[in-house]
């Protein structure tokens, strides 16, 4: 039987909340060493870029299907 909407919530919020904010304790520790570099203005790398686009993936509407297969092409090397 397949489970309700509300059911896959309650099974994997927490650990997606977990993955969040892993991935924002990783963030700000790039920025802090970034700072501690006495870097100013942004800092360009193409993986921060990446990463940065996943989060846009992950932003968009619910509706919107295959995230996580969006996300693999996104950090495949097609080259």
């Amino acid at each position: 039987m397949m489970q309700t909407a509300l059911q896959v919530l309650d099974r994997e919020y927490l650990e997606a909340r977990c993955a969040l904010l892993e991935l924002a304790a990783a963030l700000d520790r790039i920025d802090r060493a970034h700072d501690h570099e006495g870097g100013t203005g942004d800092f360009n790398d193409s993986r921060l870029e990446l990463l940065n686009q996943a989060i846009g993936t992950l932003s968009e509407e619910s509706h919107i299907p295959n995230r996580s297969e969006r996300l693999l092409l996104l950090f495949s090397d097609l080259d």
